[in-house]
């Protein structure tokens, strides 16, 4: 067969995501803190773009209730959808999200930010709010840096020991290895556990440590309590957590008084040293979303206006210096800018109004919970919340990642309200695993005296209520709860 070369053409579509869409994407998955920081990063090099620093009026205020909260929202986006836009059209999209500059220039008011649409207060009483209480304190950090200064070290040894400070955690402990710190800094390794020697002899006693076992030893050894009965003891800290007395006995070569009293001694020492100093401030979570009690007993649904970018478009500013501009980059430019600007306000207005949405219907499908508690949190998956608002699971999925919804019973992040669902006995309505959870948290923590539940009593008690549920599924919950197995439980009521 010969070959040749020759010119065809073809017709076909495909999916393609432009860089305004990829931009708004990005911004449905952010949370408060990084659109913050996104948002100050495109003031700082759109010229176009301002902050809006008028209070939002009280009159526009607006709330979405509970019972019918599709129609509290804007008709015109009630099917626009992130994951849908890549299928319109080039002249669609530019239609939708960037608007002709000769009509931005004609209009004399600013484009309206989200804010004036929805604003969600503080609730009342809440002026006490945790960052106010926070102060700033010296860190472990600084304190050991402190010590260093006057610390008797060659300036090789005091560069060592500054390296191993930097990789000293909160609770004091060393969270390197000193094989790399020693070839990062170009040095031997003898030579930097020897500087380790000198770091965990510094305040506070225990400081430096590479493990618990060690932690310990330092400060038995600041209190000449380290005998031989009490390094072996820390050896097998294990056997003391399961409160196998017994073994504990017979390793250390002592009797069960003598046990008795070691263990009184490690309960009273400090397994991290480090937190008893100031350590960076940490941020509050900021609510995304509002929950609470209208007059009428209606859940209404609200934006925090604090988390919510005010940013304006100034066509003025843009009229302006579009009409001295005289070279075709400088106009290339300002149009440039002129879009993005556009494309990012409508894109955060789009943002709100979808967390808005996903956070109503979540309220609708949870209003058990919100009612009566966990035990009443239902089954629930991305597939029915983006078929109840007609969006697909990905715009979902973006939208709950780290979003929270401050509700009566607490401070939630949305995707706590996506929960497994358990099959019931005899064909009944299903449970949520968050429920089931709860459930077996009471009943451990209802137990009396020596009755300890095991894991197949726990299922026994689950399925006269109707849950049905595996022995190896029970195992799983109780071991993510950090809740020890009933014979750990047994052994911890014992020696109590």
């Amino acid at each position: 067969m010969a070959l040749g070369q020759r010119l065809e053409i073809r017709q076909g579509q495909s999916l393609v995501m432009t860089p305004q869409l990829q931009q708004a994407i990005k911004l449905l998955q952010l949370s408060n803190i990084e659109l913050a920081e996104y948002c100050e990063a495109e003031l700082e090099k759109n010229p176009l773009l301002e902050r809006d620093e008028s209070a939002p009026r009280e009159a526009e205020r607006e709330t979405v209730e509970r019972e019918n909260p599709s129609e509290k929202a804007d008709e015109s986006l009630a099917r626009e959808d992130f994951s849908k836009l890549a299928e319109m059209d080039n002249s669609a999209q530019e239609n939708l999200y960037d608007p002709d500059p000769a009509e931005a220039v004609a209009s004399s008011q600013p484009l309206t930010d989200w804010t004036t649409l929805r604003s969600g207060g503080r609730f009342e009483g809440d002026e006490d709010l945790l960052e106010s209480t926070l102060a700033a304190g010296g860190t472990l950090k600084d304190h050991l840096e402190a010590q260093v200064a006057i610390a008797a070290l060659l300036p090789d040894d005091r560069l060592i020991c500054m390296a191993l400070i930097d990789v000293v955690d909160e609770a004091g402990y060393l969270r390197a290895d000193l094989g790399e710190v020693a070839q990062r800094l170009g040095t031997e390794i003898e030579d930097v556990e020897a500087v380790l020697g000198v770091l965990q002899g510094f305040d506070p006693v225990g400081v430096g440590a590479r493990d618990l076992a060690e932690c310990l030893s330092l400060q038995l050894k600041a209190r000449d309590r380290l005998d031989p009965a009490m390094a072996a003891l820390l050896t097998r800290l294990d056997l003391l957590a399961r409160r196998d007395m017994s073994a504990l006995s017979a390793l250390c070569g002592v009797d069960a008084e003598d046990i008795a009293d070691m263990v009184a001694e490690i309960r009273d020492l400090n397994p991290k040293p480090g937190l008893a100093f100031g350590t960076e401030q940490v941020v509050p979570v900021i609510p995304d979303v509002f929950v609470r009690v209208g007059p009428d007993g209606a859940w209404l649904i609200e934006l925090n206006s604090e988390t919510l970018p005010r940013l304006l478009v100034n066509s003025r500013y843009y009229a302006k210096v579009s009409g001295s501009a005289r070279d075709k980059d400088s106009k290339t430019y300002l149009t440039d800018c002129l879009n993005n600007a556009n494309w990012l306000v409508k894109s955060l207005d789009q943002r709100a109004r979808t967390i808005l949405k996903v956070a109503s219907e979540i309220v609708r499908q949870q209003d058990g919970f919100l009612t009566y508690g966990v035990r009443h949190l239902r089954p629930l998956n991305l597939r029915a919340i983006a078929d109840a608002i007609q969006m697909h699971e990905s715009t979902v999925s973006r939208v709950t990642s780290n979003k929270y919804i401050a509700t009566p019973r607490g401070l939630f992040e949305l995707k706590y309200f996506f929960t497994a669902s358990i099959q019931a006995v005899n064909g009944m309505e299903s449970h949520s695993a968050e429920a089931v959870r709860d459930r077996i948290r009471e009943m451990i923590e209802n137990e009396e005296g020596r009755d300890i539940l095991s894991d197949d009593r726990i299922v026994s008690l689950l399925t006269a209520d109707g849950v049905n549920i595996a022995r190896r599924t029970v195992a799983k919950y109780r071991e993510a709860m950090r809740i020890p197995s009933s014979v750990e439980r047994r052994r911890l009521k014992a020696g109590a």
